[in-house]
């Protein structure tokens, strides 16, 4: 009986037990683990909002204001549920930390709400409307919060040590940018997407198949992580502390308002470009579901992310975190001008798209350093750490940009006229319309003219960010006053 309790306490507890930050913690916890839900997200990122245009046919909805108004207002329900579960985090006190029991319940949440997004009877438009924004909001505003919310948190949480905690950074970011890369931006586009086309059946399947995956997948993330940060606070016994006083922590660090407008600016610009990547591949550059538009615009534009693992990390210990990602961006918005020249030549933008994406290399794999150092420099200077709150506002703000984002786009789509395209269940085959010059021009927008002034915006935040300059000295005043 002794024995089986024993098992039973250890049953959920880390398999990484080392001080210093290991081989199988980077590779299992930080970039194989989290490629599951990543992989759902950036699905969904990129081809949810096609299937509510092209497969249910939602566009001209309430005279097409449920598209605009809907993902509004899921992501205002989604911003509260993440303050609630920043606070939730906080106050979570367990022998496996406060963020990581969360992604272990969110494992099973999201394969099933997953599911459930796709899984829309063939009823009533009214029906379909309901079960649309119930879907949506069970794994936006409740499964995927919890993880994301557990997942942002590991970085900043699992090591002091500003080095071990980069190549972490470099690690997590990176199976964001393989997921997104490799199978999202490349496989899917040149072999998924073609035989789905508007055959509602067919993404079922599909998209159950990539839920069901990100179970397993999340378990590993949760069994190859640790909290050595929350480990050293839990020993300190530090009081909870009032949210009043977390809020006037964080809203008086001029760092870490910098880095939450950076992080809503970005996210506010890329999540344009993200839906509007599949519209501008099928009727700016290229032809609908041709199978080599967005492979290309996604492989050759995306090269520099894949050798970016290598060379992102030397360079920002080189030069420093800030300093490489502000060089970034200048690259960043000088792709972006290039695009534009002529978004509808293949040569001109897969160029444009390879400068763009260099420069965004800094950003895409050290954030969460960044992130992290911030998250440093307020305990440093109030005596307590700001974990959830800080996360709950980052994630509040960037949920409410997607949906801004997402909302502004259909109404894009929706006021120039877009025509979704047919499908003819006699032969499985798909028609896509011939989209207007007003409807060409505001995808091209979204997916070029928006980022451009986003990288300037981000140039100009940068400049003020210097958070590094005194996160070593700071870091060891926080150890000396914990012992």
């Amino acid at each position: 009986m002794k024995n089986e309790m024993l098992i039973d306490q250890n049953i959920f507890d880390s398999r990484i037990k080392t001080d210093d930050v290991s081989g199988k913690e980077r590779w299992l916890g930080y970039l194989f683990g989290p490629t599951g839900a990543l992989l759902l997200n950036a699905v969904l990122g990129l081809y949810l909002n096609v299937y509510y245009t092209d497969v249910l046919k939602l566009t001209h909805v309430w005279g097409g204001a449920f598209l605009i108004v809907f993902p509004i207002v899921s992501k205002i329900i989604d911003a509260i549920t993440n303050l609630v579960m920043g606070q939730i985090i906080e106050r979570t006190r367990s022998r496996q930390g406060k963020a990581r029991p969360w992604l272990l319940l969110s494992a099973p949440l999201m394969t099933v709400t997953g599911i459930l997004l796709f899984v829309i009877p063939n009823a009533s438009e009214g029906l379909q409307i309901v079960w649309v924004m119930l879907s949506y909001n069970l794994f936006y505003s409740f499964a995927f919060t919890i993880y994301n919310m557990s997942h942002t948190l590991m970085v900043p949480l699992s090591v002091r040590n500003t080095s071990q905690r980069g190549v972490l950074a470099v690690f997590s970011n990176a199976a964001g940018i393989m997921v997104s890369g490799i199978i999202v931006a490349l496989i899917f586009p040149m072999v998924v997407l073609p035989a789905l086309g508007v055959n509602k059946s067919a993404w079922i399947t599909v998209m159950s198949v990539i839920a069901i995956l990100a179970l397993p997948l999340t378990l590993v993330e949760y069994y190859f992580t640790r909290e050595r940060v929350t480990e050293e606070a839990a020993r300190s016994a530090a009081a909870n502390i009032p949210m009043r006083k977390q809020i006037k922590a964080v809203i008086t660090d001029r760092y870490w308002v910098i880095i939450i407008l950076y992080a809503l600016v970005y996210t506010l610009g890329s999540n344009m470009k993200n839906v509007s990547l599949v519209y501008y591949c099928n009727y700016v550059l290229g032809s609908y579901n041709d199978g080599i538009t967005q492979t290309m615009v996604s492989a050759i534009g995306g090269i520099p992310m894949g050798i970016g693992i290598f060379l992102v990390w030397p360079l920002a210990k080189k030069f420093g975190k800030r300093n490489v990602t502000l060089a970034g961006f200048v690259l960043y918005a000088i792709g972006g001008g290039i695009c534009l020249i002529n978004p509808r030549s293949m040569v001109v933008v897969l160029i444009g798209q390879f400068i763009k994406n260099l420069g965004g290399l800094p950003c895409a794999y050290i954030f969460s350093a960044l992130f992290a150092d911030v998250l440093d420099h307020v305990e440093w200077r109030n005596n307590f750490r700001c974990d959830g709150l800080s996360a709950s506002v980052n994630s509040v703000l960037l949920t409410i940009s997607i949906g801004v984002s997402n909302g502004l786009f259909n109404l894009f789509l929706s006021s120039s006229g877009y025509i979704a395209p047919q499908y003819v269940a006699q032969t499985g085959e798909t028609i896509a319309a011939v989209q207007g010059t007003a409807a060409q021009n505001a995808i091209t927008f979204s997916f070029l003219g928006i980022e451009v002034i986003t990288a300037i915006l981000l140039i100009i935040l940068l400049m003020f960010l210097n958070v590094e300059k005194n996160i070593t000295v700071e870091q060891a005043e926080i150890k000396a006053r914990l012992g």
